[in-house]
């Protein structure tokens, strides 16, 4: 067996003592000692290590685990007490060698770690006596002001009236405005103290309970960044946690996404970046319902044409169900039938077989935003929130579709476990 080089990022008087038990097993050499994580970091993303043995500290953060495993090592945590153990568990180890453990504890663990693999630091599980689990329902779209918080808004609004506990929250790290159209606060802590708190390895349910503002009876709140600036707080690493704790929260989690879904950051930088656009790469890769907002105009029309092809490459997830719903139809752009024309052209251009019309109804439109309240509290009958409502109900159905399927298949593991 080829001996498997191993970067030491250990605080402390543990550090000599783990160093000589991984330096004298004949499958393992300590190739660097490094004194802080910066050290660490650059020593593996240099190609110096296979393997990182790394202890609790100050600065160590999801982002910091990600790095390492992005850069192709394997991550195994030399904790010193039972509560750092469990820390460096929540930030995505792949191991964690026992607090007090020898030298052959040591050595296993990290030749277990290896044996695995990791290219990405995992996901905490979701326990399986935590309740339900339920489905993410990305709204996304090209530039142009298509309208997908409007749609994201309300489309969560008619959820939560129909009984549906529901989610709604804000990822657009460009200009969201979840926050504004239902009147809360622009600065108040939502998504990005999850955030915080999953890269801090601290992420619960009460954080869960003590961020998402209720804005209506089923209907919670998950305000995005109050500037846009702030963006590199939504990192991947820190919210691809974040998606299985807010599924068992609500039986829906609407995100409104940012309108780009592409990785521009890996041609334009040689060395590792940080991506504006990983928020909605993740909240793309997530759901379990896609809904792509367009606008019913001729340039509307085009950009959703495009946004539809690159969609399949962005990593959303393959098993999605996608609906698409084109905004601001009306007669003045597609004549005596402007929705049948829009789905006409499409069907042509796309393949797409269905699509979702929301009339063009400013007045409604702009009363509720106006008063920082859904269509369904200030204008309930208009046509606009109509169309809304027939988007919810079929949104729902295939939320209790996914449901119904999820827990069949849940059945049938459990009785074949049982059969062994």
């Amino acid at each position: 067996m080829t001996t498997a080089s191993v970067v030491l990022i250990v605080r402390g008087a543990r550090e000599a003592a783990l160093a000589a038990a991984l330096d004298g097993h004949p499958d393992l050499t300590v190739v660097r000692r490094c004194a802080d994580l910066t050290e660490g970091v650059a020593a593996v993303e240099a190609g110096h290590g296979s393997i990182v043995v790394l202890s609790e500290q100050p600065d160590l953060d999801r982002e910091i685990v990600a790095r390492l495993s992005a850069a192709g090592a394997v991550v195994v945590g030399a904790p010193a007490t039972v509560d750092a153990r469990e820390h460096l568990e929540a930030l995505g180890t792949d191991e964690v060698i026992p607090p007090g453990g020898d030298a052959v504890d040591v050595a296993a663990a990290v030749l277990a770690a290896l044996d695995r693999g990791s290219p990405l630091p995992p996901v905490p599980p979701v326990p399986p006596d935590r309740g339900r689990r339920g489905a993410v329902v990305a709204l996304w779209g090209p530039t142009g002001a298509p309208g997908r918080t409007t749609v994201a808004v309300n489309l969560a609004a008619e959820l939560a009236a129909a009984g549906t506990d529901t989610l709604c929250v804000d990822v657009d790290t460009y200009g969201g405005a979840v926050s504004h159209a239902l009147g809360l606060l622009d600065e108040a802590p939502g998504i990005a103290a999850l955030a915080r708190a999953s890269r801090n390895g601290v992420l619960d349910d009460d954080v869960v309970r003590r961020y998402a503002l209720e804005a209506a009876p089923r209907l919670r709140v998950l305000g995005g960044l109050g500037r846009p600036e702030r963006w590199p707080e939504l990192s991947r690493a820190a919210l691809d946690p974040v998606w299985p704790v807010l599924r068992r929260h609500a039986e829906a989690t609407v995100v409104d996404c940012g309108f780009s879904c592409e990785e521009d950051e890996r041609l334009s930088y040689d060395t590792r970046a940080p991506q504006r656009n990983a928020a909605t790469l993740s909240a793309l890769a997530e759901a379990d319902v896609l809904i792509v907002v367009g606008r019913a105009e001729p340039l509307g029309i085009q950009r959703l044409v495009h946004a539809l092809s690159s969609l399949d490459d962005s990593g959303a997830a393959a098993g999605a169900r996608r609906l698409v719903v084109v905004n601001r139809v009306r007669a003045s752009v597609g004549g005596r039938n402007p929705a049948q024309a829009v789905a006409d052209a499409l069907r042509r251009f796309s393949g797409i077989p269905e699509v979702w019309p929301v009339p063009d109804d400013p007045r409604a439109c702009d009363a509720a935003t106006i008063a920082g309240r859904t269509l369904r509290e200030t204008r309930p009958r208009s046509p606009a929130a109509r169309a809304l409502a027939a988007l919810a109900l079929e949104v729902r159905g295939t939320i209790a579709e996914a449901g119904a399927a999820r827990d069949g298949r849940d059945t049938a593991s459990r009785a074949r476990a049982a059969a062994t």
